[in-house]
C-alpha cells in the first residue's frame, strides 16, 4: 500500500483538565476523501488546528508526504502543500477572483506587494491564476469581486488559491456551513471531483454530503476516534449510532 499523504500518530492535546485530543491516529491516502465527523464539542476544530499548524499538540507526530511536520508552523506547512479552507472565508472581498488567486501566486513566489498595478499585468502571475480558476470551474467568474460570489463559489475560490500555491492535500473545515440545500448539492458535486487533484480531509456536519463523498469516515467523540471505516461500516456501527447519530444501539 502506498504511503499516506498525511498521517497523524497518537496526537494528544489538553487544556487544563480537559483532554481535547486523546491519542488520535488517522491518515489520508492519495485520491480519497476522508471525512472527520463528531458532535459539537468533540474536538474537531482543535484537531484540525493541530494538523494545520496553528495549534501545537502536547505529544504525537504529524507526517505530511512522509516528512515530520510536527514542529512546523501553519505557513511552513502551507508551503509544503497542505491547503486549508476555513469556516469563515478569508478572501479579499473587494478584489476579483482572479486577483485573489494572483496574490496567492505572488505570495508563494515570495514577491513584494508594493507595486500592485504592474503585478496585474504580469503574465507569470496571471497564467497560473487563470489555470487554477479553470481547474475549479470559475473561469467565467474571474472578473467578479469575491464578495459578489455565491457561498459555494467562494469555497471554490479558496480551493483555487490553495491549488495555485501547490496544494498536495486539502483540509476542508465545514465547507457546507451556511449553505442551503441547492448550494450544498452543487458544492458536493464539485468536491467529488477534487479528490482527483489532491486528497481531502473533510470536516463536516452535513451528513448527506459526508455520506455522498467519503471514501472513509472517522468519528471523533470527546477527543477520541471511536471508529473509522467506510460509509456503510459507520452507518451500521452501534457505538457510532448511539454516540453520534442519535440512535439506540
Amino acid at each position: 500500500m502506498a504511503e499516506p499523504v498525511l498521517e497523524i500518530r497518537n496526537l494528544e492535546k489538553s487544556f487544563g483538565a480537559l483532554k481535547a485530543t486523546d491519542d488520535v491516529s488517522l491518515d489520508l491516502r492519495s485520491g480519497e476523501i476522508h471525512a472527520l465527523i463528531g458532535p459539537n464539542g468533540a474536538g474537531k476544530s482543535t484537531l484540525v488546528q493541530q494538523i494545520a499548524g496553528s495549534l501545537k499538540p502536547d505529544s504525537g507526530t504529524i507526517l505530511f508526504q512522509g516528512r515530520d511536520v510536527s514542529g512546523l508552523d501553519m505557513a511552513a506547512r502551507a508551503r509544503l502543500g497542505m491547503g486549508r479552507t476555513f469556516q469563515i472565508s478569508s478572501l479579499a472581498g473587494e478584489f476579483s477572483a482572479l486577483r485573489n488567486v494572483m496574490l496567492a501566486v505572488q505570495a508563494s513566489a515570495g514577491s513584494s506587494f508594493r507595486f500592485f498595478r504592474p503585478v496585474m499585468r504580469d503574465a507569470s502571475l496571471i497564467e497560473p491564476a487563470r489555470e487554477a480558476l479553470s481547474r475549479v470551474g470559475l473561469s467565467d467568474r474571474a472578473s467578479v469581486p469575491a464578495a459578489e460570489l455565491s457561498h459555494g463559489e467562494r469555497r471554490q475560490l479558496e480551493i483555487a488559491i490553495a491549488l495555485a500555491q501547490g496544494a498536495r492535500a486539502f483540509l476542508l473545515d465545514e465547507p457546507m456551513a451556511g449553505m442551503g440545500p441547492e448550494g450544498s448539492q452543487a458544492l458536493t458535486r464539485f468536491l467529488d471531483t477534487l479528490r482527483a487533484q489532491a486528497p481531502v480531509l473533510l470536516i463536516e456536519h452535513d451528513m448527506d454530503a459526508v455520506f455522498a463523498l467519503a471514501d472513509r469516515i472517522s468519528v471523533l467523540v470527546y477527543g477520541r476516534i471511536v471508529a473509522t471505516g467506510t460509509v456503510e461500516e459507520i452507518r451500521n456501527d452501534p457505538a457510532v449510532r448511539e454516540a453520534y447519530l442519535g440512535e439506540g444501539a
